[in-house]
């Protein structure tokens, strides 16, 4: 393992200070508006430079104290400036208009479930295909840097759910990183095996506000499962 999951040295962190409306925005929509849409086995896109590099010290330093695998709902969680900001961002609705244009799907009135990710674990990134409740999902990767492809933790995108060998694309998760793609009844995706920190903030949108409760209250209780066993997470992560 890279990092010590139990080890909770960035509650020592001191988080800066809240970022001014004068700050250069951080997310980077040009970087997606430009990104290449593939259609086969199902639309998705890639695209890197979607975050400000110069924040990529802050950003680490404002992440939220996560300690454990698994994804977590923002409700759950306590951030503070640059990490701040780059929500607000995600939350604005220009990004979901760059997204619909991009995916071919109309995203803008549709509800938002935002979830945050610190570590990985060795069950985490199966192959898997999201359910009917999702109609598109964007990730962004905010690790500084990324092993070779041998050591696991690129989000791939797969012709099946049988093995890692049936890879089309994968994209790694550096800084900046990014991958959305719009479900459908063949959308398999997942990453190889990799155990250590691995940062990204998932974005998805949902058919409706009843989703997105019982996708909230479903992950309220999963935060309640790991605080008892520490090494509960999710098996299907992006």
């Amino acid at each position: 393992m890279q990092s010590t999951m139990n080890k909770k040295t960035d509650a020592l962190s001191q988080p800066s200070a809240p970022l001014e409306d004068s700050s250069p925005r951080i997310l980077r929509l040009e970087s997606i508006a430009q990104a290449q849409v593939a259609h086969e086995p199902f639309t998705y896109l890639f695209a890197q430079n979607t975050l400000l590099s110069e924040m990529t010290t802050v950003l680490k330093q404002d992440f939220p104290v996560i300690d454990r695998p698994g994804f977590f709902p923002l409700s759950t969680l306590k951030y503070n400036g640059a990490f701040h900001a780059l929500i607000k961002e995600l939350q604005a609705p220009e990004l979901a208009e760059v997204l619909s244009k991009k995916l071919g799907t109309d995203l803008r009135d549709k509800p938002r479930m935002i979830t945050v990710r610190k570590w990985s674990a060795a069950k985490d990134g199966r192959i898997h295909n999201d359910g009917e409740a999702k109609i598109a999902t964007s990730l962004f990767y905010l690790n500084d840097e990324w092993p070779n492809a041998e050591e696991g933790g690129r989000f791939c995108v797969l012709k099946s759910e049988r093995s890692f060998n049936d890879t089309v694309a994968e994209v790694a998760p550096g800084f900046g990183g990014f991958a959305a793609f719009r479900r459908s009844d063949n959308s398999w995706h997942g990453h190889r095996p990799f155990v250590g920190e691995r940062r990204v903030i998932q974005v998805t949108w949902l058919r409706s506000q009843e989703d997105l409760e019982r996708k909230e209250k479903r992950g309220r209780t999963s935060l309640f499962l790991k605080r008892l066993l520490p090494f509960f997470g999710d098996s299907y992560t992006n």
